[in-house]
């Protein structure tokens, strides 16, 4: 079962002025994208993701647990970024 929700800008806008979407944290770092960032994005839908377990030292699992809920999502962003530096490395220019 598939947590992703799907919603129109119309539906967003409504949804915030009902305070259904909660404001930025106070210490949430601002970012200025430059000009026509998003003109060459194209939307991927997720992967299918496999269940593990795997084992891993206290001290890696207490580090990203301390930043917070989301911890497992981190964690496999670590990872992703690991694999793809690995392949950008073993790939001829």
């Amino acid at each position: 079962m598939s947590n992703i929700k799907r919603a129109s800008l119309e539906e967003l806008r409504a949804m915030k002025e009902r305070g259904e979407i909660a404001p930025p944290r106070p210490d949430a770092q601002e970012i200025d994208m430059p000009e026509g960032f998003w003109d060459a994005a194209k939307p991927q839908m997720p992967k299918a993701k496999k269940a593990v377990s795997m084992r891993v030292d206290p001290d890696i699992l207490e580090f990203f647990k301390g930043q917070g809920d989301g911890y497992l999502t981190r964690m496999h962003s670590v990872l992703r970024l690991y694999v793809d530096a690995q392949k950008n490395r073993h790939t001829p220019s």
